[in-house]
């Protein structure tokens, strides 16, 4: 399939770029930056350009078969990335009738918000990052919204390390049992599964330990 990742030079969208690639995908690499990424491949095709020119989003989603979304904002806690990128990406996907879509949100969102624990709740989404919470759910909002064939996955908060595949997935409202941890890798690992696996159309999926 061919496969375009917006936010490909993030600490996700890196490893997802990776992992699509291992999976057999043909590969464009969306972001501002995109020859940061160390990767030499006749299948990946690197775009440089700006999710919030949708003029731009519009020409990169042309000719694809899926999108995979792992906007972010870097140490901006005021961003709007996420839900107004998403909105192009969204748009330009309807008006060229690419159907799937895979977008990474955050657990808390939604009906995962009693998943979490006081320090997230209250101190972290409820405080320090209150607007890129409310953000993510924007984003969630508009996925839901598209009429598109979509997966809204949403990870816990970010490790470093390997993937070891022994997350948790589809994590049920209210389940506290949790680490709230999960690497990075797993993430892309995730996501990029999610590219040919319907399981998850048009569900909102926790993942975690």
């Amino acid at each position: 399939m061919k496969v375009i990742v917006f936010g490909a030079t993030g600490s996700v969208g890196r490893l997802a770029v990776e992992r699509l690639l291992a999976d057999g995908h043909e590969v464009t690499a969306f972001a501002r930056r995109p020859e940061a990424l160390e990767i030499t491949t006749p299948k990946l095709k690197r775009l440089t350009g700006n999710v919030m020119i949708l003029e731009e989003v519009c020409n990169a989603v042309a000719g694809q078969d899926a999108v995979v979304v792992t906007l972010g904002a870097g140490s901006s806690r005021s961003s709007v990335v996420r839900s107004k990128g998403t909105e192009h990406i969204i748009e330009a996907m309807q008006h060229h009738r690419v159907d799937r879509l895979i977008c990474q949100s955050t657990l808390g969102t939604g009906d995962s918000w009693n998943n979490l624990d006081f320090f997230w709740k209250r101190i972290m989404f409820g405080l320090l990052l209150r607007p890129v919470f409310l953000d993510h759910e924007r984003q969630e909002q508009l996925v839901r919204e598209s009429g598109l064939d979509w997966t809204i996955v949403r990870p816990s908060a970010f490790t470093d390390g390997p993937a070891d595949g022994n997350y948790k997935v589809d994590i049920p409202a209210g389940e506290r049992r949790l680490r709230l941890k999960i690497s990075r890798a797993d993430v892309a690992g995730f996501l990029t599964k999610c590219v040919r696996d319907t399981t998850f159309r048009h569900r909102a999926v926790g993942i975690s330990h």
